[in-house]
C-alpha cells in the first residue's frame, strides 16, 4: 500500500510546505474562496530582506524563483552602480525573468530628521531616483517625508509637508519629462491620511501620488481598510504587511506581523484595493519581530497629534480591542544572530506570499 507521501504530487508538495506556517492545509475551506483568475500583480519589497545584504540580480532571481510578478527596490544601495550600462543590464534581466521593477529610495524633505545628504540636496536625490527609475522602467519613484519624530519638530508636521512640497514642485519638470510619478508613501507615524492628501494635492497630482503602507498605517493611529480608502484615488503602488494591536494600561502596542496573522481585516484590504485601485500592484513588506507602544493616555502624547480626528481614531480603537499579545523575535540560544535573522525574514515573507497567493488569489503568475 502507498504512504500519503508518495501519492503526493510535486506541486501539493511544495503548496503545503508554504502553507504550513500559515496554520492551512490545501483542503482548508480559505483555499477554496480563492479567486479563480489572478488578476493583481504579486511582489515584494527588498526591505523585507535585508537581513540578506542582497543586490539588485540576487533580488531578481529570488523573485523569479518565487514565481512573482515583481521587485520594489527601495534601497538605492542595492544598485551595485548607478551607470547606464549596469541600470541596462538590470532591467534586462527583470525583463528576461518577467520581473517588473519598482525604484524607492529615503526622504526628500531636507528638514526631516531621517533626511540623509548621502545622494546630495533633496532636490539631487530626488531628480536622481526619477532618472534611475526611467531607466529601470519603473513608472514611479518612491520617497519618504521622514518619521514620526517630525510630528514634534520645529513647525510640526505642517511645516515638513510644506518643505517637502516645495522639492516636489522644484522636479516637477523632470518628473513630467521621464513619465516617472513621485510616490509619497506613509512612513514610521508621519502622516496620516488626510495629511498625505494634503501634501499630494499641494505639490500636484498630475506627478505626484502615494505609496500605500498597511503596516504604517497603524503607526498612525488608523485603521488600514479605512486609510486604503481615502488614500485610494492617489495610490499609485503598495508596501503591504498586517499589524498586531493590543490594548495597554497607558494606550495600545503595534506589532507588525506577517500577511493574514494581525488584525488587520486582510480580505477586505485586498478587496478594496482591486476594487478602487485596478492595476496597482501588491508588494509584501515584512518587518517583524518588535513592537512599539502608543501611549495616549499619558500626558503630552497628544502634543505631536494636535489636529487627529476623534473618527479614525474611533476606528483604531476598534482594530485594538481585536488583537492580542505576541512576543518578539529572539534567536535561539546559541544561534548565530544575522543567520536567525536571514532565517526569520525569509520564513515570514514566504508565508506572507504564501497567503497572499493561496488564500487571497494575488498573482499573474499563479
Amino acid at each position: 500500500m502507498k504512504t500519503q507521501s508518495a501519492t503526493w504530487t510535486r506541486r501539493e508538495f511544495a503548496q503545503t510546505l508554504a502553507l504550513a506556517g500559515a496554520g492551512l492545509t490545501l483542503g482548508s475551506p480559505a483555499l477554496a474562496q480563492a479567486p479563480a483568475t489572478r488578476r493583481t500583480k504579486l511582489g515584494f519589497d527588498n526591505f523585507s530582506l535585508r537581513a540578506m545584504g542582497w543586490r539588485a540580480p540576487a533580488l531578481i532571481d529570488y523573485a523569479a524563483e518565487q514565481k512573482l510578478d515583481s521587485l520594489f527596490i527601495t534601497n538605492l544601495d542595492a544598485l551595485e552602480s548607478f551607470e547606464d550600462a549596469y541600470l541596462r543590464e538590470v532591467r534586462a534581466r527583470a525583463v528576461d525573468q518577467g520581473i517588473d521593477l519598482l525604484l524607492g529610495s529615503w526622504s526628500i524633505c531636507p528638514t526631516a530628521k531621517a533626511f540623509r545628504s548621502t545622494w546630495g540636496t533633496a532636490e539631487e536625490h530626488l531628480a536622481l531616483g526619477l532618472r534611475l527609475a526611467k531607466a529601470l522602467g519603473s513608472p514611479m519613484f518612491r520617497c519618504i517625508l521622514g518619521s514620526r519624530d517630525d510630528r514634534r519638530s520645529p513647525g510640526g508636521i505642517e511645516q515638513r509637508i510644506e518643505d517637502t512640497v516645495k522639492v516636489c514642485r522644484a522636479v516637477r519638470n523632470r518628473a513630467l519629462d521621464a513619465g516617472v510619478k513621485i510616490a509619497i508613501e506613509n512612513h514610521a507615524g508621519d502622516l496620516q491620511a488626510w495629511e498625505l492628501i494634503q501634501l499630494v494635492e499641494a505639490a500636484g497630482k498630475d506627478y505626484v501620488g502615494v505609496t500605500y503602507d498597511s503596516g504604517n498605517v497603524t503607526w498612525t493611529l488608523e485603521d488600514p481598510v479605512d486609510s486604503l480608502e481615502k488614500l485610494a484615488p492617489y495610490v499609485l503602488c503598495t508596501h503591504i504587511r498586517d499589524s498586531m494591536v493590543w490594548e495597554t494600561e497607558d494606550g495600545a502596542r503595534v506589532a507588525w506581523t506577517a500577511i493574514g496573522e494581525g488584525c488587520t481585516d486582510a480580505k477586505a484590504l485586498f478587496a478594496r484595493l482591486a476594487e478602487l485601485c485596478p492595476g496597482v500592484g501588491v508588494h509584501a513588506e515584512i518587518i517583524s519581530g518588535f513592537a512599539v507602544d502608543f501611549s495616549y493616555f499619558k500626558p503630552g502624547f497628544w502634543e505631536a497629534w494636535p489636529k487627529a480626528r476623534a473618527v479614525d481614531f474611533a476606528k483604531f480603537l476598534a482594530l485594538a480591542r481585536q488583537g492580542k499579545a505576541i512576543p518578539p523575535f529572539r534567536p535561539a540560544d546559541g544561534q548565530d544572530r544575522r543567520q536567525a535573522e536571514q532565517a526569520y525574514q525569509k520564513a515570514e515573507l514566504e508565508r506572507s506570499l504564501a497567503y497572499c497567493k493561496e488564500v487571497i488569489g494575488l498573482g499573474a503568475k499563479g
